[in-house]
């Protein structure tokens, strides 16, 4: 594979893509390498325990290879501490089943660093579609959290800015809900880090291998 999209919401038919279909509980195809977990936009008290064993048992599937994306969100109307609650149940079946965890997260990174930090997770965290600041960037780095970038790096110059200064060895690329395809990012993010897109597909499958195949 020459491409490494972990966040998408369509998969690609190109065969030198690898991508990782972010899937829900009411999700039907898991034929394709897939996560799977509850967002906080569709949480719903009486659903909640009958969804959280459907990612159990979806999490053993072959083709599955993360749990998420899950997460914590501020701006819905959703009582946070039900999400949090949510949260944390996902992030032990990341911890018993060995998947990596994939973040949603909107005005709750100090949350996200602090659940982190009480629960002290073998697993990797990747917050995906990172487009914040470099302060930021670097506390989640700090705590050991992967960012994984989208299409928004192709034309924010100060999200430009702080992926040129971010190590490649904590980085992931993705197109999430984007019709941009991963190879444009790609390219993107190689002229960024003034890098051949050779090296830069390198870097990323060292990533992706380190994280994902296990």
């Amino acid at each position: 594979m020459d491409f490494f999209d972990v966040h998408t919401h369509s998969f690609s038919l190109d065969k030198n893509v690898f991508s990782i279909l972010n899937t829900y509980p009411n999700s039907l195809d898991f034929t394709q390498p897939f996560s799977i977990g509850i967002h906080p936009w569709y949480l719903t008290i009486d659903k909640i325990e009958e969804e959280l064993v459907f990612v159990e048992n979806k999490l053993q599937g072959k083709n599955c290879f993360a749990l998420g994306e899950c997460g914590l969100d501020k701006l819905i109307a959703v009582d946070f501490e039900l999400q949090r609650e949510v949260f944390k149940k996902q992030i032990q079946i990341s911890e018993k089943y060995k998947k990596p965890l994939i973040i949603h997260c909107v005005k709750a990174y100090q949350e996200i660093i602090e659940i982190k930090k009480e629960v002290k997770p073998t697993q990797v965290w990747i917050l995906h579609g990172f487009n914040k600041n470099k302060q930021l960037a670097e506390s989640f780095l700090k705590n050991g959290i992967i960012l994984s970038f989208g299409s928004a790096i192709i034309k924010n110059k100060k999200l430009q800015e702080v992926f040129l200064e971010l190590p490649i060895s904590s980085l992931l690329l993705e197109t999430d809900a984007s019709d941009i395809e991963i190879q444009e990012i790609y390219q993107k993010a190689s002229e960024i880090k003034n890098s051949s897109l050779k090296d830069l597909q390198a870097a990323i499958h060292q990533n992706f291998k380190r994280i994902f195949i296990q």
